[in-house]
């Protein structure tokens, strides 16, 4: 069993800062990619940010500048530190961290979402 669990969601005033969070835990042989997605009412689920094991990121567009990932291996966990926001960053954030199997290939988590809200 796996649980990927995300916090640090919340409503700010656009301009402010946020930072997300998202541990794994259970039976976890090892982590590979953990990223961020996010969906905005009425829109499609969208990438935002992505780490690999290895620290390489990526991240949309859109929010280049202002949204860093970072991951603690030892904790399992990643992390969406978010600044300047805006009010088109209003989304349901959601977690995705892909679980490498001892077999081989991945099996990929989601987190539950949590809600972020930048009012103008």
């Amino acid at each position: 069993q796996v649980q990927v669990v995300e916090s640090g969601g919340g409503l700010v005033q656009a301009g402010g800062s946020l930072r997300l969070s998202c541990a794994a835990s259970g039976s976890i042989f090892s982590i590979n990619t953990m990223s961020w997605y996010r969906q905005a009412p009425g829109k499609q689920r969208e990438l935002v940010a992505a780490i690999t094991s290895g620290g390489s990121t990526n991240y949309v567009d859109a929010v280049k500048g202002r949204f860093t990932i970072s991951r603690d291996n030892a904790k399992n966990t990643v992390y969406l530190e978010m600044n300047s926001l805006k009010p088109e960053d209003t989304a349901v954030y959601y977690c995705n961290v892909a679980l490498a199997m001892r077999v081989g290939g991945q099996y990929l988590y989601w987190g539950q979402g949590t809600q972020v809200t930048v009012s103008s």
